[in-house]
Formats: C-alpha cells, structure tokens, sequence
C-alpha cells in the first residue's frame, strides 16, 4: 500500500472514531470507577470509566466522555474497544504499551489491535500527550485509592 494511501486510511479510521465514538458516555454504574485527566497544554478533557467485576479484577466495559481534540477522541475510542473483558492489569500494560509506541519505541503492534494505527503520532510530538491522555488515565487508575474515595 502506497504512503498516500496509507495516510488516507489512517484519517479515516481517525476521523471514524471522533464523528462516531464507540463506548462514549458515562454508564455511573454501582461497579464502575471514574478517572479525569485534563491536557493542559490543548485543553483536552476526558473522563474514562472502568466498570468492574464483582471481583474487581476485569473490566466489563470501559466508557469516556469529554471533549478535545479528533486524536484525543478517536484514541479514547479505540481504548475503549480494546479493554472489554480483559484484566485490569492486562489494560495497564496494553496501556504502557501504546505510550511506548507513540514515543517512538520499538514494540510488538498486535496486542494493540486498531489503536496501532495511532503509531503514526510519534512523526508529531505535540500530539502525543492528545493521543495518550485517556491511556495515562488507565495507567494511573490505582484500585484501592479509587475503592476509599467511592466508599468515602
């Protein structure tokens, strides 16, 4: 597949997921957990929702909701997609993995799925904290801080 080619399918895919978020809205449900981040520098917002087992221990679906940017949007899509029915320390490491990516490091693409296409983000390091900001959610997101505030 020719560059330019590969360019076009990139935007699409890219502009698919910002007009048509998958996941996007705020369920608040009794076993779902709510992390906000907030990028300063474009003033992306996003709220990324985990809602867990009863266990606590897999995400039965992840949801978000905000406003930024179509790399922010689009990317926070595709995490959602990625995330359902996995652990939460699978998500946690799929989510280093996308920011080693887009940092430019060498890593194995497939257990990213669709959000591999966002690799092409390293060629523009001011998009690169727009396209992690709902990633950085999941890797900060800590169970038992989260647990105490809910319960609080």
């Amino acid at each position: 597949m020719g560059l330019s080619r590969l360019n076009q399918l990139y935007r699409q895919v890219i502009m698919d997921h910002n007009e048509h978020p998958r996941n996007f809205g705020l369920t608040q449900e009794g076993g779902s957990f709510s992390i906000e981040m907030f990028n300063p520098s474009c003033g992306d917002e996003i709220t990324v929702e985990l809602v867990l087992n009863d266990e606590r221990t897999m995400i039965q679906a992840t949801r978000f909701e905000g406003v930024g940017c179509s790399i922010s949007q689009a990317s926070a899509s595709m995490m959602t997609e990625l995330f359902h029915g996995i652990s939460l320390e699978e998500a946690k490491h799929l989510a280093d993995l996308f920011s080693q990516m887009v940092l430019g490091q060498a890593v194995d693409l497939a257990p990213l799925k669709d959000a591999a296409i966002l690799e092409t983000v390293k060629n523009f390091p001011a998009r690169i904290d727009c396209a992690t900001l709902a990633w950085k959610a999941v890797q900060n997101f800590e169970l038992d801080e989260a647990v105490k505030r809910k319960e609080s």
